[in-house]
């Protein structure tokens, strides 16, 4: 039986920061880790599905 919860989890998803906060105004996310201020002010919040759909985001941004 699997008694973990959906917080469980959500702690275990672990911030994409990398200590390199700076905004790049022309793209409007985070050099660092590539997340929108949108998803940086949302993160601790954020349900585990939330935080996993925020990394799939950035995961896109960073190709490009």
């Amino acid at each position: 039986m699997n008694t973990q919860t959906d917080s469980d989890f959500t702690v275990s998803i672990p911030s994409p920061c990398t200590g390199v906060c700076r905004l790049e105004v022309a793209r409007r996310f985070c050099v660092g880790c590539g997340r929108t201020t949108q998803e940086i002010a949302a993160w601790p919040t954020a349900s585990a599905q939330a935080r996993l759909t925020i990394l799939q985001a950035v995961r896109v941004r960073q190709k490009k």
